[in-house]
């Protein structure tokens, strides 16, 4: 193991803001990339105001995000703005948007404009729909993405209303999959030395997560119900209530079936024939969560979790964040780091959750505050200090971007 990381020497230009794009260049930033953050003026990033909760003024959302990274608040309005933009993305090897389509394009600064003076770079572009199709202008949010998705139509109880997932998942996946595509397309530059544009959709980033519902409807035509915890395509597999609250068991097989009933005294479930294989279980799954609940409630959860154990069938707790946070496997992989703010002061971070065991990810430094690198950023980008001083005098770079 080396102090190199895997993307060491690469330079990102994240002019992104709120989740989908903040949470794919931070996993890059996590990996070494340099990663500058492009903020508006105004005060910068909208996630900047989210909350609360608020640590001494600083939004607990923006501090999860943007660890690593470094931050220059630029008016693109401005002429100069644009120059500025221009030449960090001339040195750059990726450039990552998430504004509406077709914005970047009036700027001047959208894929033909940069790659246009950067021939290698990979430019990517988030959106709600795409960047075609008749929906493409529309803007996008995570929880109209859910729903158009499917989501929320799968989520929730038999016979309850949709829900939406409770973590932004169609942001999140637009996320990692434009850092899929990001960093595929940059191992293709690597070999041939051309970059190109990619790009990726809260919609499309949530449908692709339908996969058994998908398979479902594609194989029978049938509209997929909700269904609750249950899976659609093994039981038992799902939560089941005992006598302190619930826990999760997955019986995904018959030998998991067997080791499961014969862990807690229920070998009668074997001779009954609505139970004798996984498809008579799904066809009868109703019956088999009210004979298993009324075993699991004769013990606490904490009693039943070592006899699945030892038995070798698939359990486990349902936590709270409290309980997750303080929990010995989580701790023992190192997914809780902290970080020390300027003005926040010591804040927990999710950890890496890929181990690169040869160029191992770190988080270095907490979230920027606004502007925090505007100096050593236009000198990155090749001006003098005194060309710095005019373009942080004229209002078009720093934290007072745009106040002239």
């Amino acid at each position: 193991m080396t102090n190199s990381r895997a993307l060491d020497g690469v330079t990102v230009l994240d002019a992104t803001q709120i989740l989908a794009g903040p949470f794919a260049t931070m996993h890059m930033s996590d990996m070494g990339a340099n990663v500058i953050k492009i903020e508006k003026p105004g005060g910068g990033d909208d996630t900047r105001r989210i909350g609360p909760p608020f640590i001494n003024g600083e939004s607990a959302a923006f501090l999860q995000l943007n660890r690593n990274k470094r931050s220059i608040v630029l008016d693109l309005r401005a002429d100069k703005g644009k120059e500025t933009f221009k030449r960090l993305a001339e040195k750059s090897d990726i450039l990552i948007e998430n504004g509406r389509p077709g914005a970047m394009d009036r700027l001047g600064l959208g894929y033909s404009h940069i790659s246009a003076i950067n021939p290698a770079i990979v430019y990517c572009s988030i959106s709600g729909f795409g960047l075609s199709g008749p929906y493409s202008k529309r803007p996008g949010f995570d929880l109209i993405a859910q729903g158009m998705s499917g989501q929320m139509a799968i989520n929730g109880d038999v016979g309850g209303p949709p829900l939406k997932v409770g973590v932004p998942i169609a942001d999140l996946n637009a996320g990692m999959f434009a850092l899929h595509a990001i960093e595929a397309a940059y191992i293709r530059r690597l070999r041939t030395g051309e970059g190109q544009h990619v790009e990726t959709s809260l919609l499309e980033a949530g449908l692709a997560y339908t996969v058994w519902e998908s398979a479902f409807y594609f194989a029978t035509g049938v509209v997929p119900p909700r269904i609750g915890s249950t899976h659609r395509l093994i039981a038992p597999y799902q939560s089941f209530a005992t006598k302190d609250g619930h826990m999760n068991v997955g019986a995904a097989n018959q030998n998991n079936w067997v080791r499961l009933v014969n862990a807690i005294g229920r070998e009668d479930l074997l001779e009954d024939s609505r139970f004798d294989s996984n498809a008579s279980r799904l066809e009868n799954v109703n019956a088999l969560r009210e004979q298993l609940d009324a075993t699991f409630q004769t013990k606490t959860t904490g009693e039943w979790l070592p006899i699945l154990d030892e038995a070798g069938t698939p359990a486990g707790p349902i936590f709270e964040m409290d309980e997750v946070w303080a929990n010995e496997q989580v701790l023992a992989r190192d997914m809780r780091v902290t970080t020390e703010h300027p003005v926040a002061g010591d804040v927990d971070n999710i950890g890496i959750a890929v181990k690169m065991h040869g160029t191992p990810g770190r988080i270095e430094t907490a979230a920027p505050t606004l502007g925090q690198h505007t100096d050593e950023i236009l000198e990155f980008a090749g001006y003098s200090a005194d060309e710095i001083e005019s373009l942080k005098s004229e209002g078009v770079a720093g934290p007072e971007a745009g106040a002239k």
